[in-house]
């Protein structure tokens, strides 16, 4: 039988860390589903998450190599959303950008290759 400790035993430090893992994940969620709106593409909730998570890394990655500014600093930070959202929107792109090269028909199942000559 699995044993779940009860939030209540863990220290403050492991309960802020467990809070501090939801908040990226519903950063990402929302910052992906954003930007899977703003760019058009059609990827799931699990892979809009993703995108959100990681394009919120590499945007707060960028703006802080760039700029010189911690922009990942807080939940309710606008600078926050902002960044997840860009960082989303951009990957999106390059994600779109890179399955698209290569294809000549368009997309899944539309091609030459089940027709008959």
């Amino acid at each position: 039988m699995l044993w779940v400790a009860p939030l209540r035993d863990i220290g403050p430090l492991s309960r802020r860390a467990i809070m501090g893992v939801i908040a990226w994940i519903v950063l990402g969620a929302v910052a992906g589903l954003i930007a899977e709106h703003l760019t058009g593409k059609r990827a799931g909730l699990l892979l809009a998450t993703v995108v959100g998570i990681v394009g919120a890394l590499i945007g707060g990655f960028i703006g802080k190599a760039v700029f010189g500014v911690q922009t990942l600093n807080t939940f309710f930070n606008l600078s926050t959303w902002v960044t997840a959202i860009v960082g989303a929107v951009v990957l999106f792109m390059l994600f779109g950008a890179v399955r698209g090269r290569g294809r000549s028909g368009g997309g899944r199942g539309r091609g030459r290759r089940w027709r008959r000559a």
